[in-house]
């Protein structure tokens, strides 16, 4: 017990006088103003959110990473919707931080608990496994979010799609149009779409960019559009007819989607109907009836 709390000690004094030398002191800019080499203008006070990121930057430095892990996790990372450089850096960082940090909250509060110490060590290293996997849970959770507002947004993207190359645009012209009319309703894929467009003007062949937007989504539906898109470019066939085509299709299969949905729906609601509603109906229809039993039937029994 004392060994934790000097250990948690050390931890803490650690932190605060790391943070205040960062933030508060900052010795080398000191210098630098007396001497004249930057002015006071120049002097830009650091934000201690900016102050935090770069300490986890820092950590994410230290963690080993494996060239398959760092492809799969930037590939979550994309499709998360966060591109920024070094993101991948701060997730490591954030996992070595909340593996640490968790454990010593854990046995923070289980000192004032009477528990076997082989129990403390079981439940420190399951909350040190909680936290440097959360991380990747949360980036996973932002993904399938992303994801899902993409599917959703698709079918208004290829309505509007459609009508664009029918009125006479060009398919590079129609994706850009499309990401520019869906910027404030869809904003994912809106920005998805934007990306293809730059790639475009970066001098990528069009059924590369459209391979990379498949690939950096992985939504099903819209590598299904694409692979339309690349064989109507192959083969030579009219764009908006594919295009067409495929919207028929896939409002079709919205509409299974939703009559499979409506058919699972009986079967969904036998548990809360049992759960919920029935006690609730009994309680109300029989309810009186016992209280009128209780009352009436139980004296008379004893008085015979």
């Amino acid at each position: 017990m004392f060994l934790i709390t000097v250990l948690i000690f050390v931890a803490m004094v650690g932190l605060v006088t790391a943070v205040g030398t960062k933030l508060y002191i900052r010795p080398k800019e000191a210098m630098e103003r007396v001497a004249g080499v930057i002015g006071p203008a120049d002097v830009q006070a650091d934000h201690p959110s900016l102050a935090f990121h770069e300490i986890i930057k820092r950590l994410g430095n230290f963690v080993p990473q494996s060239p398959k892990d760092v492809t799969v996790m930037q590939r979550r990372l994309i499709r998360a919707g966060i591109r920024k450089e070094g993101a991948l850096k701060v997730l490591y960082g954030a996992k070595v931080a909340t593996g640490i940090i968790f454990p010593i909250l854990v046995l923070t509060v289980m000192s004032g608990v009477s528990t076997d110490s082989g129990n403390r060590i079981a439940v420190a290293l399951a909350a040190a496994a909680v936290g440097f996997f959360g991380p990747n849970e949360y980036v996973r959770r932002l993904a399938g979010r992303r994801q899902h507002q993409i599917a959703r947004g698709l079918p208004n993207a290829l309505d509007l799609l459609v009508v664009c190359v029918e009125s006479g645009l060009g398919l590079d012209q129609a994706i850009l149009q499309v990401s520019k009319e869906l910027e404030h309703a869809h904003p994912e894929i809106s920005e998805e779409f934007g990306f293809v467009n730059l790639e475009l003007k970066a001098g990528k062949r069009r059924v590369e960019a459209l391979r990379n937007l498949a690939e950096r989504t992985g939504v099903d539906d819209l590598k299904k559009l694409v692979a339309v898109l690349i064989q109507a470019d192959r083969f030579g066939t009219g764009v908006a007819q594919s295009l067409r085509a495929h919207a028929d299709f896939m409002r079709i299969q919205a509409r299974q989607v939703a009559e499979e949905k409506a058919a699972k729906l009986g079967v969904k609601l036998i548990f809360p109907i049992f759960f919920c509603i029935l006690p609730s109906l009994f309680l109300v229809t029989v309810g009186p009836v016992a209280m009128k039993i209780v009352r009436e039937l139980v004296p008379m029994m004893t008085n015979l």
